[in-house]
């Protein structure tokens, strides 16, 4: 025999179905303010992707720094694409949680700096380097051990090609912190080697003959600012050893810069023989010990054979 409902199961089912059905009409009438929402969102990505576009290139229009004008598009568009998602949740209806989240941000502030400190420093340090910073992109720079030339400069940190194709990514903070070496700021950059000659060779002659070779060079650099000159560096054990000072051009470091420096070394070493200057090695001394008294070799000297 079957038992009648107990009242208490008709109360819970009925309950049931009615907080189900109410749930259900308050998402119905939710789903226009979720879309306008989503709306809001897509039209504020869209719209913050152009004024990010419009800023970088205005930017780089007016100052020519690419660096400066990607950097500012960038937060452009973040700022936009958090303003217009706080504006759809409270067209969506959900004004408190965007109230929660700012409040919840600003409790968190403290915690998630210590947390994040080094993002907090590195992504402020990109601040002060997009408006003030010593190199522009594909400058040659040293920052600490690495070096290269700039490529992009990031919300965390600063990349570096170097020259064996090595990509280095150096957080803001480290570029701020550390000296910077920029070789190609002005286009100039100075370098300098040491030959050496013999003690009997006249010396005001081969630094004129250095010169001749130094200026004969296409890719050296000679004006009232770049002077190049030799000077007398060292009286070493078997040479005088001359000092030679040469500018070069640095836009293209990697290649040009380092391959003047070789053919100018070549060019003075060629000259300087072929106006019969003695280049001598250094003087090594050899010692015998054992039953080996007599060294088995024969020395001649080049000068006397020569001129015979």
């Amino acid at each position: 025999m079957l038992l009648p409902s107990q009242p208490e199961d008709v109360d819970l089912s009925q309950t049931i179905t009615e907080t189900t059905v109410s749930y259900y009409e308050q998402f119905i009438a939710f789903i226009p303010r979720l879309g306008l929402g989503l709306a809001i969102i897509i039209l504020g990505i869209l719209i913050a992707t152009l004024l990010g576009n419009i800023t970088r290139k205005s930017v780089r229009f007016r100052t020519k720094d690419p660096l400066m004008s990607r950097f500012l598009g960038k937060a452009i568009r973040v700022m936009f694409i958090i303003i217009f998602i706080m504006i759809a949740l409270r067209a969506a209806g959900l004004g408190d949680i965007s109230a929660g989240i700012l409040a919840t941000a600003g409790a968190s502030a403290v915690v998630l700096g210590f947390a994040f400190k080094d993002i907090g420093q590195n992504f402020i340090a990109g601040i002060i380097l997009s408006f003030n910073r010593p190199f522009n992109v594909n400058d040659t720079v040293e920052i600490g051990d690495n070096f290269g030339r700039i490529k992009e400069l990031g919300f965390r940190h600063t990349k570096l090609k170097t020259f064996d194709g090595k990509d280095v990514y150096i957080p803001n903070s480290d570029v701020i912190t550390t000296p910077v070496t920029n070789y190609t700021e002005d286009g100039f950059f100075r370098w300098d080697f040491i030959v050496g000659v013999d003690y009997d060779d006249d010396i005001n002659g081969a630094k004129a003959t250095i010169m001749e070779a130094l200026n004969a060079d296409p890719k050296v650099v000679t004006d009232e600012e770049h002077v190049n000159y030799v000077i007398e560096d060292e009286l070493a054990t078997s040479t005088v050893n001359l000092k030679v000072f040469f500018w070069v051009d640095t836009f293209d470091f990697g290649r040009i810069a380092n391959t003047t420096r070789g053919r100018v070394i070549g060019n003075v070493m060629r000259a300087l023989m072929k106006e019969g200057y003695y280049l001598p090695a250094d003087i090594q001394e050899i010692k015998l010990y054992g039953r080996d008294s007599e060294l088995p070799l024969s020395l001649q000297d080049k000068r006397d054979t020569k001129n015979a």
